[in-house]
């Protein structure tokens, strides 16, 4: 009976201590999943800062590089401000006469003459002498010029219309037409873009033998502007 009881105790214990290593070795393995769960996580979370960081670092890149243009951008803008700005401003527009009432007739004369578009009514820079009818360049540089001519049905034979663009005495380009005929009225004109050296003189001369007409209308015109320096 002693030695039963014995065995009965040997084998109780033995179950109880295999019961406590079962636990211990749950315990500590829930215990280490508790520890390694927020190492994951925090792993996690550095992963994402990572990343965020290298987005961030792109982007002050960019925002660099963008900066950088901008401000070649305000540059260039600064450079064409100043350009237009510092850049001569010269335009005239001119009519023949600064009549209100009544008509006049120039022509037909024997020789060539210099018409003087005497009411300019736009003068900017003064390079137009309305005195002479004669454009004066400021300065070197591309200039437009246009004319035009009106001739209507008038007093005695009628005589034909005619004018040139001329620079420093050489045509440049002309402008015709011939009497009036059943339409009583002709106009014409013609225009050009001519590079001048400064104090180079353009204006307009009708021909010999030829005729304009002017009154209060002021359809004969002359005008010029300069396009840009050379």
């Amino acid at each position: 009976m002693f030695g039963l009881e014995v065995f009965l105790l040997i084998f109780l214990w033995s179950t109880q201590a295999q019961d406590v290593h079962t636990e211990g070795q749950h315990v500590l393995s829930t215990q280490a999943q508790d520890v390694l769960t927020p190492s994951v996580d925090i792993i996690r979370e550095l992963d994402k800062l990572r990343a965020l960081e290298r987005r961030m670092k792109a982007m002050e890149a960019e925002m660099a590089e963008l900066k950088m243009m901008n401000e070649g951008l305000s540059r260039s803008l600064g450079i064409i401000t100043k350009t237009i700005t510092d850049q001569p401003k010269v335009a005239f527009s001119a009519t023949l006469s600064n009549l209100q009432d009544g008509f006049k007739f120039l022509g037909p004369f024997q020789n060539t003459v210099t018409l003087v578009y005497e009411n300019a009514f736009t003068n900017i820079g003064y390079a137009y002498d309305p005195q002479t009818g004669i454009f004066t360049a400021p300065l070197g540089g591309v200039y437009y010029f246009s004319f035009s001519l009106f001739h209507p049905v008038g007093p005695g034979p009628q005589a034909k219309t005619g004018a040139s663009l001329v620079k420093n005495g050489v045509l440049v380009v002309a402008a015709t037409d011939n009497a009036p005929g059943a339409d009583s009225e002709d106009t014409s004109g013609n225009s050009a873009s001519i590079r001048l050296e400064e104090g180079d003189q353009v204006y307009v001369q009708l021909w010999e033998k030829h005729r304009v007409y002017t009154d209060g209308n002021k359809r004969n015109t002359f005008s010029g502007h300069l396009l840009f320096p050379v």
